[in-house]
C-alpha cells in the first residue's frame, strides 16, 4: 500500500488523530507534547501515529495535506493544524466540542 494511502486510512479510521513525534505518553518534542496535552485535556479518545517510528510517514506526511510541520491534528478527516492552532482552539474553548462531536458521530455510526 502506498504511504499516502496508509496516512489516509489512519485519518479516516480515527475521528481524532495526531501525527506526532513520540507518543502522547512519551512525546519527543515540545510542540507534539503541547498538542497532545490539549487533546488529552478534552478527555476523549484519540489516535496517534509516532512519525519517528515510521520514516516513510515522517517523510511523506507533509505532502498529504500540504502542511510542512509536526504535529498534525486531524478531526473528522480534516486537518485542523499543528501545535499553535490546536492550542489556540483549546484556549478559545473550540477544541473540546469539536473533538467530542467527532467521537460521538463515529460512535453513532457503529451502532
Amino acid at each position: 500500500m502506498d504511504v499516502l494511502e496508509r496516512i489516509d486510512q489512519f485519518v479516516k479510521q480515527n475521528p481524532v488523530i495526531i501525527f506526532m513525534k513520540g507518543t502522547p505518553q512519551f512525546p519527543s518534542c515540545g510542540f507534539s507534547s503541547r498538542a497532545a496535552e490539549a487533546l488529552k485535556s478534552c478527555q476523549v479518545p484519540f489516535g496517534y501515529v509516532n512519525v519517528l517510528a515510521d520514516p516513510e510517514i515522517f517523510e511523506n506526511l507533509p505532502r498529504y495535506r500540504d502542511w510542512p510541520t509536526f504535529p498534525q491534528v486531524y478531526v473528522n478527516g480534516e486537518l485542523i493544524g499543528g501545535c499553535d492552532i490546536t492550542l489556540e482552539m483549546f484556549e478559545r474553548g473550540e477544541l473540546q466540542p469539536l473533538v467530542e462531536a467527532a467521537v460521538k458521530a463515529q460512535e453513532g455510526n457503529q451502532d
